[in-house]
């Protein structure tokens, strides 16, 4: 289940804008009805981009701009060079590159030393090529065109195997990179470098596969920032938020249930906010596994709640029942103080040393009825219901 909701992530919407561009340029061709409106289309990714970069603090997406905005220009000037192939095939082994670079980049201000340094190291780029394209221009293109394989397959391809080879590894990394942090700007910069290396090899369409990697860009930070509004960044669940839109849509009847983590308060006093929130996730993760069709979200603290569509609190109380036995199961084992930081080589056979921790939950449960007829009715008597299930002695489901 994990795994595919990544695998969608990663498909949706970065991988189907750039699928929706293909089909585009390689099945049916541009519409012409939307032909009028090619010219604009880099304008609008790029200014687009640059807006919501600055908004957003996004400086990877407006780094990436500034990347393609100067290897076109750079690229567009290349027939009044002496040597008009160097920049085209500078570009194409240096882009994918950059690309790889920034997605392990951590977003900072624009105005930070680290972000100054980021620029240096870019227009460090662009000295350099102006100094190898000084210092012996042939041989630096005869190293960027040099056939590595004899393969009759790859003399096919538009682009020198050098660019090739090094577009491959760099979309290898990106795929390495985002199984480790599954957010939309990662998997974008994936997309986009593929976009970016077919604007290499088709020149003819280069403005419109560099504006497509910047929308493909700017739909990821779009999405990132849906995320952050709508999901809680601790436990992966949705928050409060979502959960108010969640039930906007629901119909007339449907149950909701309140949970919340007993005596949490002496955990994060005793042992600190780590554990406690280590204890979220844990807690969190079990309620991932709700039966009976009910939808996890994190409400607040360490309050979650459990939304039943279609459900009263007599069909509800099995599944509620099993959720509070799987969480008071669950072990929670307190690290040792003699832990050592780094894993040793050899692993001890004998069982971790350590104060098992305890974890527990109280739930409150209540449905849409004609007295509580309206949604904040029924979290409040789902709320009062989990009052007296703490009240009664906690770990317990009251209705």
């Amino acid at each position: 289940m994990l795994f595919s909701r990544v695998f969608l992530k990663f498909l949706i919407p970065s991988g189907l804008l750039f699928g929706g561009a293909c089909f585009l340029v390689f099945k049916t061709g541009f519409p012409s009805a939307i032909q009028p409106f090619l010219p604009f289309y880099p304008w609008l990714a790029a200014g687009a981009g640059l807006l919501l970069g600055w908004r957003f603090n996004r400086s990877r997406l407006i780094f990436v701009i500034l990347i393609l905005a100067a290897c076109e220009w750079s690229i567009s000037l290349r027939p009044y060079l002496p040597m008009k192939e160097f920049i085209y095939q500078a570009a194409a082994f240096l882009v994918p590159l950059n690309l790889a670079f920034i997605g392990f980049w951590r977003e900072r201000g624009l105005l930070t030393w680290i972000a100054l340094l980021r620029i240096g190291w870019l227009g460090g780029q662009c000295f350099g090529v102006w100094w190898l394209f000084h210092w012996n221009a042939e041989q630096v293109v005869g190293w960027l065109n040099w056939s590595i394989v004899k393969w009759p397959l790859l003399s096919q391809v538009p682009l020198e195997q050098p660019a090739l080879a090094i577009s491959l590894l760099c979309g290898l990394v990106l795929l390495f990179r985002y199984s480790f942090v599954a957010k939309p700007m990662e998997g974008g910069l994936f997309w986009g470098l593929i976009a970016a290396v077919l604007a290499f090899c088709m020149p003819q369409m280069m403005t419109f596969w560099f504006s497509t990697t910047i929308f493909i860009l700017l739909i990821a930070v779009v999405e990132t920032t849906f995320s952050m509004a709508f999901n809680d960044e601790l436990t992966g669940l949705p928050a409060r938020r979502a959960m108010n839109e969640h039930l906007m849509k629901l119909g007339r009847k449907f149950t909701v249930a309140m949970v919340d983590i007993d005596h949490f308060k002496k955990v994060n006093d005793k042992h600190g906010h780590d554990v406690g929130d280590q204890v979220l996730c844990m807690v969190a993760s079990c309620l991932r596994q709700v039966t009976g069709g009910g939808r996890v979200f994190r409400y607040g603290g360490e309050e979650f709640a459990v939304i039943f569509p279609g459900k009263t609190v007599e069909e509800t109380l099995p599944h509620l029942e099993e959720l509070r036995e799987r969480i008071a199961r669950s072990s929670f084992v307190l690290r040792g103080r003699n832990r050592p930081r780094k894993k040793p080589e050899k692993v001890s056979r004998q069982k971790p040393v350590g104060k098992k921790l305890q974890v527990t939950a109280s739930i409150g449960v209540a449905e849409r009825s004609e007295k509580n007829s309206e949604t904040p009715q029924v979290i409040k008597a789902a709320d009062q219901a989990l009052y007296r299930a703490k009240k009664g002695g906690r770990n317990r489901v009251c209705c």
